[in-house]
């Protein structure tokens, strides 16, 4: 498709989406996303594997790739679906795949510098376009202009750099003929020429699988996407753990996998849960319309995603935070500034994640969140704060130490009465004077080290309405 046919299309397509509300209403990739977390009351570390798989829970941060066909035109990745392009015409758009920019190392510098730890690359999409060099598809990178297979250099690269790599792979394909489009959500309506056929679509699947584990080495995770038919085959991570037993698999493929995957904003219960009952990843683009390239696009504010990134890291969760590349392959300065900002301020609070324990049930403020080790109490203001203060009730035990992490300055701690608790008559720990209006933009850290256990409660001179300052 021409990319003026294509502007034309997608500008003037209100009837054809109006006559398709089903397909709108099921657009989020996480319909009925509460599936893919399971939440707990109260906070709790996630639990390890205790074999090669543990990994995961040390890299914590990840970045997230969504590349492919639909970078060409910088609309969405769901671009044949979203617009209502043939697959006629979408298939055309391998002719014009010759991402000459890409350098698998120029990513990896990026990951580096948002304070990443590891990567995910979708190899196969909805569009069924395939990264690498299948024997199962001619709709693959190495028949078009350039030629060359996509996930051999940044496995390479991975290798090399000891950056784990994780491969995304889309269950539901939108080229494959025995794929069974019925029209579903995230799917095409039958096709012409399709011979839908499940079984021998999955044993498609699993033979391109079998490539992923084995033709590129070492590999630490497995990412499935939308099991429309929400197909049960326990057999096929098995296969995965067998040929790779590093790789962490994630819920949404054939059984529950190891990870739950609650995506963007949508699973709210997820989003205020206290804890997860299972290793959970948390995954969120930078863009806010679109995972795939998009040439206009909008980002979020750096505050939301760092308030994003912060919640779930802090209740032991980690996160997947995605870039699209263009269609040359680079991934475009405006998301390249907003990682290497996340990763400034990642780098000034870190310590706040790694090592520690969720803690938040020390304090009934709920617009915090706590991590600890040992005697350090880590306070998360992941929530915009209302004021320049937090109370940590019922904490009132004096820290010998309070420091700001974003600005590494020393912060003041009172264990004191304030007016608002005249009616318990009791003194709880108090942090005050935080530069909330100058830190506005970013999610504040306050690390306080007690020279006991903080929850055990006052000695006698730190008891009731006394105020005691922060030497």
């Amino acid at each position: 498709m021409k990319r003026r046919d294509f502007l034309v299309r997608s500008a003037g397509s209100a009837g054809a989406l109006a006559a398709a509300p089903a397909l709108l209403a099921a657009a989020p990739r996480a319909a009925g996303a509460a599936e893919y977390a399971t939440v707990s009351a109260t906070p709790k570390a996630a639990k390890r594997f205790g074999d090669g798989r543990d990994w995961f829970f040390d890299a914590r941060f990840g970045m997230f790739v969504h590349w492919g066909l639909y970078a060409i035109h910088g609309f969405h990745e769901q671009e044949q679906w979203r617009a209502r392009v043939p697959r006629a015409e979408y298939v055309k758009l391998a002719g014009q795949w010759n991402p000459v920019k890409f350098d698998a190392n120029a990513w990896l510098d990026l990951v580096e510098a948002a304070g990443m730890k590891y990567i995910c690359l979708t190899t196969k999409h909805h569009d069924g376009f395939c990264l690498w060099d299948t024997k199962q598809t001619a709709f693959n990178t190495m028949n078009t202009p350039y030629g060359k297979d996509v996930v051999r250099p940044l496995a390479d690269a991975c290798h090399r750099r000891g950056v784990p790599l994780c491969l995304y792979y889309s269950i539901a394909d939108w080229n494959q003929p025995n794929y069974p489009n019925e029209g579903r959500h995230h799917e095409l309506p039958p096709q012409p020429g399709d011979s839908p056929d499940w079984m021998k679509y999955l044993e498609f699947l699993k033979a391109q699988v079998r490539e992923l584990c084995t033709n590129y080495g070492e590999i630490h995770g497995f990412w499935w996407d939308m099991n429309v038919p929400k197909h049960v085959d326990r057999s096929i991570n098995a296969m995965i753990r067998q040929l790779q037993p590093k790789a962490v698999i994630n819920n949404r493929g054939f059984d529950d996998g190891d990870f739950g995957t609650p995506e963007r904003d949508y699973d709210q219960k997820a989003g205020d849960a206290a804890g997860f009952e299972r290793p959970t990843e948390a995954c969120q683009s930078v863009g806010m319309e679109s995972w795939g390239y998009r040439k206009d696009e909008d980002y979020y504010t750096d505050r939301h995603l760092m308030r994003s990134i912060d919640a779930y890291l802090a209740r032991d969760a980690n996160y997947l935070l995605n870039v699209g590349p263009s269609g040359e392959g680079v991934i475009p300065a405006g998301a390249a500034a907003i990682l290497r900002r996340i990763g400034a301020w990642h780098a000034k609070v870190r310590e706040a994640f790694d090592g520690v324990q969720p803690a938040s049930q020390l304090t009934s403020n709920r617009n915090v969140l706590l991590t600890r080790r040992g005697n350090t109490i880590y306070v998360h203001l992941h929530k915009d704060p209302a004021g320049d203060a937090v109370k940590l009730k019922p904490l009132a035990t004096l820290p010998v130490r309070a420091t700001l992490l974003n600005t590494g300055k020393p912060v003041d701690c009172a264990v004191t009465m304030v007016p608002s608790d005249h009616a318990e008559q009791k003194a709880y720990l108090r942090i005050h004077g935080l530069p909330a209006n100058e830190l506005a933009n970013s999610v504040m850290v306050v690390k306080l080290e007690f020279d006991r256990d903080p929850a055990a409660g006052p000695v006698a001179k730190d008891s009731g309405a006394v105020k005691e300052e922060q030497k």
